[in-house]
């Protein structure tokens, strides 16, 4: 019809991890113009290997993408094989068999294979080097997915929030809901991110007609900023969207005085997007729009399932 916009290919994608959320929200995206399979628990155990591969091997797809992870900082410190086995060598394993069956295989990584101790925005060519396991086993994930193929993607992303699975966001406001004081960390930075805008950053490089280079990218919410500042930003959008908070301000503490971490974290990881921005032709928008935009949300869903 004259005048209508072309729709895109329709491209099969296979997504693991389904129900966290960077996964929830691209299978949730991506249905509209695609034909998108989901996997996640119990059907989906990334550190059972053999088993893994007999899985993908049941499925024809043109994009695998690995949503799953041991992403839980600490205990990868304590579980250092299961972090070895689900940080890299399953996605090893998964870029290997996209790469046989031609097609492209997408990773999602993390800010902390950077020590934090640089301060400017960190780029695709600036060194890794993880203070943790955590990193580390993330960091050789990374590499495994790029030797396997060209056209594979690795992304890194960091604070990611979103409606299908609880985050800080949803902490902070759940402990200001129920107490005077609340607080967090004032000494950490880093660049939050929104779960919907991953999805549609990512889906330019899912179709064949118009296919983007694969390799390194970052893909984070525009600017940086401080556990406590994300927290009072959560706060102040909260009480202006209309949540009856108890805690208006967040208190400052420190990175060094949180003895339950038993796992170190780098101090600064503000990613520079300009890589993505520029392949995708879309600058990722500041992280102050899209966490605003997701709490209106979140309070007009809470009077939908309050019934009021």
């Amino acid at each position: 019809m004259v005048g209508k916009t072309p729709r895109p290919p329709v491209t099969r994608i296979l997504v693991l991890g389904s129900r966290g959320r960077v996964g929830a929200a691209l299978v949730r995206q991506w249905l509209e113009n695609h034909t998108v399979q989901a996997l996640a628990r119990p059907e989906l155990d990334a550190a059972d290997l053999p088993a893994l591969e007999r899985l993908l091997d049941r499925f024809e797809f043109d994009i695998l993408v690995n949503a799953t992870g041991l992403t839980n900082v600490d205990r990868c410190e304590s579980a250092r094989d299961e972090a070895v086995t689900v940080n890299t060598e399953a996605p090893s394993l998964m870029a290997r068999v996209a790469a046989a069956k031609g097609a492209r295989f997408i990773h999602f990584s993390t800010d902390y294979v950077f020590d934090g101790t640089q301060t400017r925005p960190y780029t695709e060519n600036d060194p890794a080097r993880p203070l943790g396991h955590y990193g580390a086993t993330k960091l050789a994930g990374e590499a495994a997915a790029l030797a396997a193929s060209s056209r594979h993607l690795v992304l890194r992303v960091s604070w990611v929030f979103g409606p299908d699975k609880p985050s800080f966001v949803d902490m902070i406001i759940e402990r200001a809901l129920a107490n005077d004081r609340v607080e967090a960390i004032a000494d950490k930075t880093s660049s939050p991110t929104a779960a919907e805008d991953i999805a549609g950053w990512v889906e330019p490089f899912l179709t064949d007609s118009n296919e983007l280079p694969g390799g390194l990218y970052h893909a984070c919410n525009a600017g940086g900023c401080t556990w406590q500042a994300y927290g009072q930003y959560t706060l102040d959008c909260a009480l202006k969207a209309g949540w009856p908070l108890r805690a208006r301000t967040v208190e400052p503490i420190a990175l060094a005085d949180m003895n339950n971490f038993s796992a170190p974290r780098p101090p600064h990881t503000v990613m520079d997007t300009t890589k993505l921005s520029t392949v995708i032709e879309r600058s990722p928008r500041p992280w102050q729009e899209a966490l605003e935009e997701f709490l209106l949300w979140k309070f007009r869903n809470s009077l939908k399932v309050a019934g009021q």
